[in-house]
C-alpha cells in the first residue's frame, strides 16, 4: 500500500517537474527571440495588419505570482504569530506545491481534466480549510487563492455548480473568526473564482479561433491550388499529346515526304496557338476575381489599415468584363487611400442602372497628392481639383495606375474621374456600361497575358489577350 502510494507520488512529481520544465523551455524560447518578435510586430503594424505572433504561450507563470497573497501567513511564522508551528509550516508549504501543480496542468484539457488534477483541488480545498479553520486571519487568504486554482481548472457546467459552493464555504469559514466580514472572503473566493475561468476560456477560444481560421485559409490555399493544376492539366494533357504525336510523324516523314512533314508542323503550330490562347484565357479567369471578391478585399483592407469602410452596392447583376473592370479600380482606388490619404473614414458606393453602373471610392484623407506624397491645396486652403490622376500615384503592373485605368475604361466605353471629395479628401468615380463586351478593346494587365515567342506572329489588338 505504502510503496504503491510513494509510486503514485513520484509519478505527480515528475510530471510537475516535466510541466515546469516545459514552461521554462517555452519562457526561455519566447526571451530569445523577443529582438525577433517585436521586429514582426512593428512591421505587421506598419503594414496595417495584425501580427502573427503576439506573444509568449500561455503557461502556469502567470498565475504564480498569486502566491504573494500567503506572504501573510508566512510572516505570522516566522514572527511566532502562528500558534503550533509545527502544523502551519507544513500546511503552508503542501498548499502551495499542490497550487503551483495544479496552475501548471491548466492550460492543456487534457491534464486539466484528468482525475490527479481533480484530486490535488480536492487535497488543496482541505488544507485550506483547516488552515483557515484553525488560524484566520492571513491564513483566509487561502480560499479565494484556491477559487483562483479552481476557476483555471474547472470550466463549462462544472464551473457553477463548483464556485458557488465553495464560495459559501469559505464565507462560512471566515464568519467563524470574523463575523459577518466573511461575506468579503465568500465574494473574493467568487470572483477569483468566475473571473479566472472567464479570462482563461476567452484566451482559450481565442487561440482555437485563430488555429481554426489559419487552417482553413492553408487548406483553401491547397484547393485552390489543386484546382488550377487540375484546369492546366486538363488544357495542356490533350495538347502536348498532340504535339508530341505529330512531332514524331514530322521526323519520319522529313526524310521521304517534306510536303507531308510541313503539314505536320504546321498542325503543331496551330495546336500551339490554340493551347497559347486557352491558358490566356485561364489565367485570365483565375487572377481577375469578381466585384464582390475585391469589395471584401477591400474592407479587410482598409479595416487593418485603420480606415472605417462603409460599402453600398445596388443594381441589377453586372457583366463578367464589368466586374473585372470595376474591381481592378476599387483594388486601386483602396491601396492609394491605404497608403497616402491619411484618413480615417472611406465609402465605397456602386449603383448600377439599366444601362450604366457608377462606382465611387471617397475617403476624408489628405486630398489630392503630388509627386512628394504633400497634400495640393489651392489658395483657399481646400484641395485642389485634379480630375485626371494623382501624380503620386504610380502606374501598377500592366496599366493598373489610375492612368492605365482611364484607358482600360474609355477603351471600354466608361470614364474616371478623380479629385477632391464634397466633404474633403479625395474621391474616384468610374462609369461604365452594364454590359461590357468581353472583348473590350483597352491595354490588358500584364499578369493576365503571356508573352507570344512565335517570329510571325501578327501583334495581339490593345485590350484583349491575343489568340
Amino acid at each position: 500500500m505504502r510503496r504503491g502510494w510513494s509510486r503514485s507520488v513520484a509519478v505527480q512529481m515528475a510530471e510537475m517537474r516535466q510541466a515546469v520544465r516545459q514552461a521554462r523551455e517555452a519562457q526561455r524560447y519566447w526571451k530569445e527571440n523577443k529582438q525577433r518578435l517585436t521586429a514582426e510586430w512593428s512591421a505587421a503594424w506598419e503594414a496595417g495588419q495584425a501580427p502573427r505572433t503576439p506573444g509568449p504561450p500561455p503557461s502556469g507563470f502567470s498565475l504564480v505570482p498569486w502566491l504573494l497573497m500567503c506572504l501573510g501567513a508566512l510572516s505570522d511564522l516566522v514572527h511566532g504569530r502562528t500558534p503550533c508551528p509545527w502544523l502551519g509550516a507544513p500546511g503552508l508549504l503542501v498548499f502551495d506545491v499542490l497550487y503551483v501543480y495544479v496552475v501548471f496542468r491548466a492550460f492543456h484539457r487534457h491534464t486539466r481534466e484528468a482525475a490527479s488534477t481533480r484530486v490535488a483541488l480536492l487535497l488543496m480545498a482541505l488544507v485550506a480549510i483547516a488552515l483557515g479553520l484553525g488560524y484566520g486571519g492571513n491564513w483566509l487568504l487561502f480560499l479565494p487563492l484556491l477559487g483562483l486554482a479552481v476557476g483555471a481548472n474547472v470550466r463549462g457546467p462544472r464551473l457553477g455548480r463548483t464556485g458557488v459552493p465553495l464560495a459559501v464555504l469559505s464565507g462560512a469559514v471566515a464568519a467563524l473568526h470574523n463575523g459577518w466580514s466573511g461575506i468579503n472572503t465568500a465574494y473574493a473566493t467568487f470572483l477569483s473564482t468566475m473571473v479566472t475561468a472567464v479570462i482563461l476560456s476567452l484566451g482559450e477560444a481565442v487561440r482555437e479561433l485563430r488555429a481554426a481560421r489559419e487552417e482553413l485559409a492553408r487548406r483553401a490555399v491547397e484547393e485552390e491550388r489543386l484546382r488550377f493544376s487540375r484546369d492546366l492539366h486538363d488544357l495542356l494533357g490533350h495538347t502536348l499529346s498532340v504535339i508530341v504525336v505529330k512531332s514524331e510523324a514530322a521526323r519520319r516523314l522529313a526524310g521521304r515526304d517534306i510536303e507531308a512533314a510541313l503539314e505536320q508542323i504546321s498542325d503543331i503550330e496551330s495546336v500551339g496557338r490554340q493551347a497559347l490562347t486557352e491558358i490566356r484565357e485561364a489565367v485570365t479567369g483565375y487572377r481577375e476575381g469578381c466585384l464582390s471578391t475585391e469589395l471584401d478585399r477591400a474592407r479587410s483592407a482598409l479595416t487593418a489599415a485603420g480606415i472605417e469602410p462603409v460599402v453600398r452596392r445596388s443594381g441589377p447583376p453586372l457583366a463578367a468584363q464589368t466586374e473585372a473592370l470595376l474591381g481592378w479600380v476599387v483594388r486601386e482606388a483602396v491601396t492609394n487611400a491605404v497608403r497616402h490619404s491619411g484618413a480615417d473614414h472611406c465609402e465605397i458606393t456602386v449603383a448600377g442602372g439599366p444601362e450604366r453602373v457608377r462606382l465611387t471610392v471617397a475617403d476624408n484623407g489628405r486630398g489630392v497628392v503630388d509627386h512628394d506624397g504633400r497634400a495640393a491645396l489651392d489658395a483657399g486652403g481646400r484641395s485642389a481639383p485634379d480630375t485626371t490622376v494623382r501624380p503620386g500615384a504610380a502606374p501598377g503592373v500592366g496599366g493598373t495606375g489610375l492612368k492605365g485605368l482611364t484607358e482600360r475604361l474609355a477603351a471600354a466605353g466608361g470614364t474616371l474621374r478623380t479629385g477632391p471629395a464634397p466633404l474633403g479628401g479625395f474621391m474616384v468615380t468610374a462609369e461604365l456600361p452594364t454590359n461590357v463586351e468581353e472583348t473590350a478593346p483597352g491595354p490588358a494587365p500584364a499578369e493576365a497575358t503571356l508573352p507570344d515567342t512565335s517570329p510571325d506572329t501578327a501583334p495581339a489588338p490593345a485590350g484583349g489577350t491575343a489568340s
